[in-house]
């Protein structure tokens, strides 16, 4: 008897001991599924928050002092840009107050930087065409900076970003004038492409060759019947400072791009009848940003911007042609991240807000033109080289495209990593034929219109 109750006491006892083990288990099962639920719960309310005041990019933060180091603009009576420039990549939100209870049209459009400081070169922008006062920044808090943009009449607004330097860009627009405007004095004052300034380039690339061999001319081609394009804005791309891709023997793109952007620009002017607007006419750099910003301000029909591909496989050769758009392959994101001077993590993040950018873009004119354009030169190209790849239209997002407000394409004319491709872009015959085929392929866009 002894036995069995001393038997019967040690099992009580390790039953008594186990309880607190069987119970807590449960407890702590419960207590994991409240932190998930309050997790997701939070969730939600961030999305939320960030729905009413988005940052458009997610940044990391970065050690060191983040700086508004400049701002600038661009405008015309319907356009005014405006950029931001900062030292860091930074988040913002974006606010406005309307003109008044239940408009839609603001009356002031302000965002705040976050963990940022007002840089002391930074001025007040007085602007005053129309569409905006002034722009203006000041410290808000002792880490938010805040930029103020106080409207006079706007029709739309967009806001995005760039980077390597991180910018905020604020395309701001009205009322589009259906005449063709007088250039903007900055812009009428860029020196013109004439005959000299192309053999000029020209003759940097080849100096051995006779001056009076560089430029050719080519047979007339059928007069416009279409009036609906009547400027054009020509965008050599690099320059400066950023010679963009640079061959095996040294050959850079920015010169090789200013040369074929000049003939391009005379024979669209000459032959064609058009008015032709050049980014740069010379070694210079100009920032992306502003390259559209000039299309948009002297409100030009067209907007080609022309490069020279460049690719770590040294063997790829060939033409292509791009419009604004989602890049599709590995390729093109790669391509968009050199000519955008970032990254390929930079690349998707401007691919995820490029839906609402692309929202009054002309897709399909952008399309139509670079397939004229891709087309008639591949024809002059392979005609005197028949081994040359017709690699054909494409799309990707590139900075330089973004923000146009008329069809726009980049041209890739030749891979200057290509050593074979390379030696062509130093011959004045094929930039020549380069700017051939180019206006071939405006002259088709044109003529096709009804």
């Amino acid at each position: 008897m002894r036995r069995i109750a001393l038997l019967l006491l040690t099992l009580l006892i390790t039953l008594t001991m186990a309880v607190p083990v069987f119970s807590a288990e449960p407890a702590k099962k419960r207590s994991s599924k409240s932190v998930k639920k309050s997790s997701k719960t939070k969730g939600k309310k961030t999305a939320a928050t960030r729905k009413s005041s988005p940052a458009p990019l997610p940044v990391k933060p970065l050690p060191g002092k983040v700086l508004l180091t400049e701002m600038k603009h661009w405008s015309t009576p319907d356009y005014t840009r405006v950029a931001v420039t900062l030292n860091h990549e930074v988040s913002f939100e974006k606010h406005e107050i309307a003109k008044s209870p239940g408009s839609a049209i603001p009356s002031r459009i302000y965002f705040d930087i976050n963990g940022a400081k007002l840089g002391a070169a930074v001025k007040e922008l007085a602007i005053g065409d129309g569409l905006l006062k002034s722009a203006r920044a000041a410290q808000y808090s002792a880490d938010t900076v805040r930029v103020v943009l106080d409207v006079d009449n706007i029709k739309d607004y967009k806001i995005f970003t760039f980077a390597d330097p991180f910018r905020i860009i604020v395309d701001v627009k009205g009322e589009r004038q259906a005449s063709i405007s007088a250039l903007p004095p900055a812009i009428a004052a860029l020196p013109a492409s004439t005959d000299e300034s192309v053999q000029k380039e020209l003759a940097k690339l080849a100096p051995d060759q006779p001056k009076e061999s560089l430029v050719q001319k080519a047979p007339p081609r059928a007069p416009l019947k279409s009036g609906k394009v009547r400027r054009i804005v020509v965008d050599p791309g690099h320059g400066g400072k950023d010679p963009g891709a640079v061959g095996p023997s040294g050959l850079q793109e920015k010169d090789v791009v200013l040369a074929i952007g000049l003939s391009l620009a005379k024979k669209l002017k000459n032959d064609l009848g058009l008015d032709v607007v050049m980014t740069r006419s010379t070694d210079v750099f100009i920032e992306l940003q502003e390259r559209t910003a000039i299309a948009n301000q002297v409100g030009a029909d067209l907007f080609v911007s022309v490069h020279a591909n460049a690719a770590l496989n040294r063997s790829a050769s060939g033409i292509e042609t791009y419009y604004l758009n989602l890049a599709k392959t590995e390729k093109a994101a790669q391509l968009a991240a050199r000519e955008n001077g970032t990254s390929l993590e930079k690349v998707s993040l401007l691919q995820a807000v490029l839906f609402d950018l692309m929202a009054n873009y002309k897709l399909n004119d952008s399309a139509h033109l670079a397939e004229e354009v891709q087309k008639s030169l591949y024809r002059r190209i392979s005609g005197r080289h028949p081994s040359t790849r017709n690699l054909g239209v494409k799309q990707g997002p590139f900075y330089v495209l973004v923000g146009a407000t008329m069809p726009s394409i980049l041209v890739e004319s030749a891979f200057i990593s290509n050593a074979q491709e390379e030696a062509r872009l130093s011959d004045p015959q094929f930039l020549e034929q380069t700017a051939e085929g180019i206006v071939d392929g405006v002259h088709a866009y044109i003529s096709s219109l009804k």
